[in-house]
C-alpha cells in the first residue's frame, strides 16, 4: 500500500505529535502522521486549557517558532486570563479555557491544509531498525511502513492501564484501547523503561449544577492572545468559570474509599505528578487543610459539560458521587463519566541527545509523555523540536538546540536529558535560572528569526516582529533622552506618594520608579502625542514598559548567561572515555559515561556531578 519512503513518520496525533508532524512536513520534509483513531487529533484528554504558569511561556514560544499551538489555542479560546500580573513580568503567564471539541477539529483542519503530510488511521506496534538505523515501522495488521526518520508521540497509550477503584482495563484513555508491542521491541533493543501515572477528574452535567453557590471566576478585562500572528484576534466574549471548595464533610466521604483506591491498596506503584495530586492524595497529605479549592470550567460554548479541575480520583465511582454531592453547588450533580488514574510506559529520557534523537538508535525520536512529561504544552514543545530535528536529520543539515537562556523549550529539553526525571516532569518559572530573559513578551524577539530561517516562522511573522522591536526599542530611547519639567512630572509623583524632583530631568528617571506606571507617563502630553503618532499599540508599550523597568535584571541576566555559554563552548567528544580521568568520583563517572554530555556545562547539571568534577574536565581540556 506504501510504497514510499517517508523522510518523517510521525507515530501519534496527540499535542507532540501535531506540532512534530506539522513542522516536518513545514519544513519541506515527505511526512506521515499515523494514529489509532484520526477523529482524535489534538485530542484535550484532561482539562480543556492551554498555557498557565511557565506553559504560557512554552505556547508563545511554539508559536514564535512557527508551531500552531498558540494559533489554534486563539481560534478556540472561551476564556483568556494573565496569570500572576500582581508579579514581575518574568512571572506573567498567559492561560486560555478552550472549546474541546473545536480545539481538536481546528488542529485536524489546520493539518490537512498542510502541505506534504499524509495521514493513516493504525495502532502502530513496532518498529523497523536496521543496521542501528530506523527504517519504518510495523502496524497492527501487519502493514510496514518505510521511513529515514520516526517520532514516537504516544502520549498515556503505550501498555496503558485505566484504575477506577478496584477495577482496571487496558486503554490509553477513557473509551480507546492502549497501545501495545512497542515497549518490548525498545526494550529488546537496550532501551530502558519505567511506568508513570497520571489522573483525571469526573466530568459532569452542567444543567445540575448550582452556580449561584459558587465564586464566579471571568475572564480578563482586556483579553490579549497567544499567537503574535495578526491573523488571529483577542476574544470579544468569554464564558465564566467558577469556583467551590472541598470541605470536611467531603473529604471524610472520599476517605471512606481509601481501601478500594489503587493509590493506597498497593495497586498503582508508580508516580504520578507531584504537582497536580489526585484529591485523594492532597487529602493525604494536606490533613491540616479543612478544604480545597475545585475550579469548575466549561468544555465549551455550547456544550453543558464541565471539568472539575481540582477533583482528579482514581476512587470508586460511586464515592466519587456521593463526595461531589457534599460540594456546595453540587447537591444534585450528574455525571458524564467519573475520574479515573491510568498508568503506562515512558522512557527515561537520558537516553536521548539534545535533539530528542534517542542514543542507541538513529534517526528514532521520543517526544512528550513518552519521555515523562506531564502537560500539552510540554509535549507540544518537544513535538515541535523532535519534528524539526528529524526534517534537519533526513536533509542533513545541522541539528536545532535551544539553549537555556534562549527559552523555556530548551531547559525543558535539557532538563530531560541531563536530569532525567522519575515523576511526570512540569515546567515551572523556578526551573529557569533566567527567567527575566526568557518573560512571554519577548518569545517572538528571542525565536521568530529562529524558526525563519527553519522554514516554519513567515516572512510576514519576521517583519512583523521587527517592527514591533524597532517601535519598542524606539520608544525606550524617547524616554532615555527626552527631559521633563518637575513642573510636569511633580503632580504625577505626588498623585502616587512618590518622592518629588526640583528640576528638569529625563523621563526615564521618573518612569524607572517602581510604582510609575505606562499609565502614569502617558499623563505626560508628549508621551501620548509619541504614541499617537507611532501608532503604537499595547504590545508596544508594554514591551518598552518592561525594558526601562527591568533594564539592571535584564543586564545581569544577560552577563550571567554569557559566562555559561563559554562552558556550553566546551565541547566533549563523542565516545569519551571518562574512566582514564581518576580523579573524577566514582558517581561522576558513572552518570558521565551514562548520559554522554557534549558539552562541560551540560555535564555541570547532571546530578551527582561536583564542582570539583568539572575542574577535573576543564584541566583534561586544557581550560
Amino acid at each position: 500500500m506504501f510504497d514510499k519512503i517517508y523522510d518523517v513518520i510521525v507515530v501519534g496525533a496527540g499535542h507532540a505529535g501535531g506540532e512534530a508532524a506539522a513542522s516536518a512536513a513545514n519544513m519541506g520534509a515527505s511526512t506521515l502522521l499515523i494514529t489509532m483513531n484520526l477523529q482524535n487529533i489534538g485530542q484535550m484528554s484532561c482539562n480543556p486549557a492551554m498555557g498557565g504558569i511557565a506553559k504560557g511561556q512554552i505556547v508563545r514560544e511554539i508559536d514564535a517558532l512557527g508551531g500552531y499551538s498558540g494559533i489554534i489555542s486563539d481560534d478556540t479560546a472561551i476564556q483568556f486570563k494573565m496569570l500572576n500580573k500582581s508579579k514581575g513580568p518574568a512571572m506573567w503567564s498567559p492561560r486560555v479555557q478552550s472549546d474541546r471539541m473545536r480545539f481538536s477539529e481546528a488542529w485536524r483542519l489546520k493539518l490537512e491544509r498542510t502541505p506534504n503530510l499524509d495521514f493513516y488511521q493504525e495502532m502502530v506496534a513496532g518498529i523497523v531498525v536496521e543496521d542501528s538505523k530506523i527504517a519504518g515501522v510495523k502496524t497492527s495488521l501487519g502493514l510496514t511502513v518505510r521511513g529515514k526518520s520516526v517520532v514516537l508521540t504516544n502520549g498515556t497509550f503505550l501498555n496503558g492501564l485505566i484504575h477506577i477503584g478496584d477495577k482496571q482495563f487496558g486503554g490509553g484513555r477513557a473509551g480507546e484501547r492502549a497501545s501495545t508491542g512497542i515497549t518490548k521491541e525498545l526494550v529488546d533493543l537496550g532501551f530502558e523503561t519505567g511506568r508513570m501515572k497520571t489522573g483525571t477528574p469526573p466530568r459532569v452535567d452542567g444543567r445540575s449544577l448550582d452556580f449561584s453557590k459558587m465564586i464566579v471566576q471571568p475572564g480578563d478585562v482586556n483579553p490579549e492572545k497567544f499567537s503574535y500572528s495578526s491573523s488571529t484576534k483577542p476574544l470579544t466574549k468569554q464564558r465564566d468559570c467558577h469556583l467551590t471548595y472541598t470541605s470536611p464533610q467531603v473529604h471524610d466521604m472520599l476517605k471512606e474509599g481509601f481501601d478500594r483506591s489503587p493509590m493506597f491498596n498497593g495497586t498503582i506503584e508508580s508516580l504520578g505528578p507531584r504537582y497536580c495530586p489526585s484529591i485523594e492524595d492532597k487529602i493525604n497529605r494536606f490533613a491540616d487543610k479543612d478544604r480545597h479549592q475545585l475550579f469548575v470550567e466549561p468544555e465549551g460554548w455550547d456544550t453543558v459539560e464541565y471539568y472539575i479541575n481540582g477533583f482528579s480520583t482514581s476512587l470508586p465511582e460511586d464515592i466519587q458521587f456521593k463526595a461531589l454531592r457534599e460540594v456546595a453547588g453540587f447537591e444534585n450533580v450528574k455525571f458524564f463519566r467519573p475520574g479515573y488514574a491510568i498508568e503506562y510506559d515512558y522512557f527515561p529520557p537520558t537516553q536521548l541527545k539534545h535533539t530528542l534523537e534517542t542514543k542507541l538508535v538513529a534517526g528514532l525520536f521520543f517526544a512528550g509523555q513518552i519521555n515523562g512529561t506531564t502537560g500539552y504544552e510540554e509535549a507540544a514543545s518537544q513535538g515541535l523540536m523532535a519534528g524539526i530535528n528529524a526534517a534537519l536529520l533526513v536533509q542533513e543539515k545541522d541539528p536545532f538546540i535551544l539553549k537555556r537562556n534562549e527559552a523555556y523549550i530548551g531547559v525543558l529539553v535539557d532538563d530531560l536529558i541531563t536530569k532525567g526525571t522519575e515523576e511526570p516532569y512540569r515546567m515551572f518559572t523556578s526551573r529557569a535560572e533566567y527567567r527575566t530573559l526568557l518573560r512571554q513578551d519577548n518569545a517572538d524577539f528571542r525565536l521568530t528569526p529562529k524558526g525563519f530561517e527553519l522554514g516554519l516562522a513567515s516572512e510576514d511573522r519576521l517583519r512583523e516582529m521587527e517592527i514591533k522591536q524597532k517601535k519598542s526599542d524606539a520608544f525606550v530611547n524617547f524616554f532615555t533622552t527626552t527631559s521633563v519639567s518637575h513642573e510636569v512630572i511633580n503632580p504625577i509623583l505626588e498623585a502616587k506618594k512618590s518622592a518629588l524632583v526640583s528640576q528638569s530631568d529625563k523621563m526615564i528617571r521618573s518612569f524607572s520608579r517602581p510604582n510609575i506606571t505606562m499609565d502614569d507617563m502617558r499623563k505626560i502630553a508628549a508621551v501620548e502625542e509619541y504614541i499617537n503618532a507611532n501608532e503604537l499599540d499595547t504590545e508596544v508599550l508594554q514591551q518598552a514598559e518592561i525594558q526601562v523597568k527591568y533594564a539592571g535584571y535584564i543586564a545581569k541576566e544577560k552577563n550571567n548567561a554569557d559566562k555559561l555559554n563559554r562552558l556550553e563552548g566546551i565541547k566533549i567528544p563523542d565516545n569519551f572515555d571518562y574512566s582514564k580521568l581518576k580523579s573524577l568520583s566514582f558517581e561522576a563517572r558513572e552518570k558521565l559515561t551514562k548520559i554522554k554530555p557534549v558539552t562541560v556545562s551540560q555535564a555541570s547539571r547532571i546530578s551527582g556531578v561536583s564542582p570539583n568534577d568539572i575542574s577535573v574536565l576543564l584541566v583534561y581540556m586544557g581550560r
